[in-house]
């Protein structure tokens, strides 16, 4: 079993347990140069809120797009966008990747910025 075939399985096994609880889900997707978060419906056909660091405000903003200090940048805006919509309690979907680094740091901003999970 290869690195990435251990990550979607670990994801798997996640997306499942979160389905059966019905909650909003935070998505992320992790790649060396950007980070990308999505709220989706507990349906899970719908997306609600997205940020990510391939927007132009967020990109600018920043002085690089695949560090910690983007994670919490992409984390915030993700929260705000949940608000907005009226999303307070969700469940933090890590994709299979270990809880580290850029993945920490945007599930912490979004706490910070009024998610609970």
């Amino acid at each position: 079993m290869d690195k990435k075939s251990a990550r979607l399985r670990r994801a798997t096994r996640a997306r499942k347990k979160i389905s059966e609880l019905a909650a909003h889900r935070l998505v992320i997707n992790r790649t060396p140069r950007h980070i990308y978060a999505q709220l989706i419906a507990p349906s899970g056909s719908e997306v609600l809120a997205a940020a990510s660091t391939v927007e132009a405000d967020l990109r600018k903003a920043l002085k690089s797009t695949g560090n910690v200090e983007a994670a919490a940048a992409v984390g915030k805006a993700i929260a705000e966008r949940a608000i907005e919509k009226g999303i307070n309690t969700i469940a933090f979907d890590r994709s299979g990747f270990k809880y580290h680094g850029r993945v920490k740091a945007l599930a912490d901003a979004a706490r910070e910025a009024g998610l609970q999970f």
